[in-house]
């Protein structure tokens, strides 16, 4: 692994890097002892064959194999003792990463959620950091050691005998020509695109899933899903092209850094030429093919460890994917809002790697306290606008101005108490129904919270909770269905009490009943706000004062409702087009 890497690495361990550092430090010295117990077999071995066939004569068997024993054991203790200092730096690194990267998540706009995905910073979040666990646990300590063995073997090769020394050395350097047609600069490469294709394939698998129930609906397969299928087939595709690409390297390498005692053998015919065997020849040939099995197996370690080292290399550059992004920039001399207004001035905006824009010159004027909806076709641009209003993103061109204020010159944290937002699809955390509504105001009293519930027409679902509003949702079989979810999310936007409230399909997965009552929640949290409605079903924006309507990122028609319904337009033939569906019936229309 780069220096560079493992200095960032390091920086993440605080005090803990000198365990990492010991840990190095006793791997070498656990290394080096490995190799004694082979020096101890070596005199056994050379004292058995000069005593032969007189084998009582060989008294020191005992001592040298209890010495061999002991060396090894002690070699144990100490990779043990590595091991247990290389862990917890490992734990500690990988949990200040991880932290680091959520306090980093936490200051990006909300558009980089949706940008990204949240399969994908889940990985990057969970799966990179611990890679870097994995690495620095345990190969790193590893490579300390796979670096001193060979030094120390090839001492070894050459200090009994040189000449069985320089054979052994010629299948090593084959596997080690075999190895680089596997780790070579190519791998790095290739780990990048399976580390790419995973990563999508988690994306799209996220996204499979949020769509399970209109997969069951409608009785569909996988197939139906074009771009979660095509990331299994490029999954699969790479990593059968990969396997096949180190299928025959890999075969020869396995050969040659096993086949060691077959050159051995060869030299050993070649030294005697026929004849009986010396007793030097002999020691050395039944001690190196002791012996060389351990090359093998200290390669092996070299050769994953190469892969390793890529793999951390690669993680790193996934966490920097999440750390390099900036932050929207805050204002040095921030203003506050007059009132609770917000105006568009010519703007627009396209999305990052986007053709075209998402936004073309839109302007309008909401009014302190009026309700305006935004309606069109999917793809207008009605929920962009929304997004931009609470900056999820910063606009291209021109300006949002709320209270007066451009929402670049007000300080992000007064911007979030001004404007509060109903996603289409909220989502609530595994903990009591209590502590989710108080997540928009952490002080939040308890009777504050329940009459936030009360107001948000909640009193059905805690009455039939176990536990009431301390009842933990998804435990025990405790679970909401989506209209109940939302009117406990409205119950939070209704406890942070801010003056402009931005709805998103909020009625999307209400049931009628739900419906009604998410309706009527809406009518208590708009008291003396500024509503900005996203909505496709146009009953619920009838009673907007003004009704704008988006298309390809422009407005087409605005207006009130009776307004754009009795006009020639876009709306009308929407709302059209939407009685006929309300008033369809199995059988025929009504």
């Amino acid at each position: 692994m780069k220096n560079k890497n493992l200095s960032e690495l390091m920086s993440y361990a605080g005090k803990h890097r000198y365990l990492t550092y010991l840990s190095l430090v006793l791997s070498v010295i656990s290394a080096v002892l490995t190799l004694l117990p082979f020096v101890f077999i070596f005199f056994i071995i050379k004292e058995v064959i000069e005593v032969a066939p007189n084998f009582s004569e060989a008294v020191n068997v005992a001592y040298n194999g209890w010495m061999a024993v002991i060396f090894a054991l002690i070699s144990i203790i100490i990779y043990i003792g590595a091991l247990m200092c290389s862990h917890l730096s490992a734990f500690k690194i990988a949990g200040n990463m991880r932290k680091t990267m959520m306090s980093h998540i936490a200051k990006l706009p909300l558009g980089f959620i949706g940008e990204m995905g949240s399969g994908k910073i889940r990985r990057i979040v969970n799966e990179s950091s611990a890679a870097t666990e994995t690495y620095l646990a345990h190969q790193l300590p590893d490579m300390a050691g796979a670096v001193t063995t060979p030094l120390g073997m090839i001492v070894m090769l050459f200090l009994f005998d040189w000449r069985f020394g320089l054979i052994c050395l010629v299948p090593v350097v084959l596997g080690f020509a075999s190895m680089f047609k596997m780790a070579g600069p190519q791998m790095a490469e290739d780990m990048k695109n399976y580390q790419n294709a995973l990563e999508d394939m988690n994306n799209q698998a996220v996204e499979y899933v949020r769509g399970i129930p209109v997969v069951k609906t409608f009785g569909q397969t996988v197939h139906t899903f074009t771009r979660f299928k095509g990331s299994i087939d490029s999954y699969y595709k790479f990593c059968i092209a990969y396997c096949k690409q180190c299928r025959m390297p890999m075969l020869m390498y396995t050969v040659f850094v096993n086949s060691a005692f077959a050159f051995l053998i060869t030299l050993a015919l070649i030294l005697t030429g026929g004849e009986a065997v010396a007793q030097s020849v002999l020691l050395s040939l039944i001690f190196y093919v002791i012996f060389t099995p351990a090359i093998a197996t200290s390669m092996t370690k070299v050769m994953y460890i190469s892969e390793n080292g890529m793999i951390v290399n690669d993680a790193l550059t996934r966490v920097h994917s999440i750390l390099d992004m900036k932050p929207l920039p805050d204002t040095p001399k921030p203003e506050s809002p007059k009132d609770n207004s917000v105006e568009f001035k010519n703007v627009s905006f396209r999305y990052n790697g986007a053709e075209m824009n998402a936004l073309e010159d839109v302007s309008f004027m909401v009014q302190p306290g009026e309700t305006i909806a935004l309606v069109g076709p999917s793809g207008g641009g009605k929920t962009t606008a929304a997004g931009l209003i609470a900056r999820f993103w910063d606009v291209s061109d021109g300006e949002i101005k709320v209270g007066g204020v451009n929402v670049k010159n007000i300080k992000k944290s007064e911007l979030t108490e001004t404007v509060s937002y109903v996603f289409q699809d909220s989502r609530l955390l595994k903990t009591s129904i209590l502590e989710n509504v108080r997540l928009s105001k952490p002080n939040a009293s308890r009777n504050e919270v329940e009459n936030a519930l009360h107001k948000a027409q909640c009193d059905d679902i805690i009455a039939k909770l176990p536990n009431g509003i301390d009842t933990v949702i998804g435990t025990k079989g405790v679970y909401l269905s989506g209209g109940e979810q939302q009117r406990i999310a409205i119950a939070r936007v209704m406890l942070k009490n801010s003056p402009i409230i931005i709805l998103d399909e909020a009625t999307a997965f209400a049931d009628p009943e739900n419906e009604a009552l998410v309706q009527r929640a809406f009518e208590e949290l708009s008291k003396d706000k500024t509503v900005i409605m996203i909505a496709h079903r146009l009953t619920t924006v009838r009673n907007a004062d003004r009704i704008f309507v988006l298309k390809d990122g422009k407005i087409q028609e605005r207006g009130t409702h009776d307004k754009l319904a009795g006009a020639d337009g876009l709306y009308a033939k929407m709302w059209q087009d939407y009685q006929t569906s309300v008033n369809w019936k199995v059988g025929g229309a009504i």
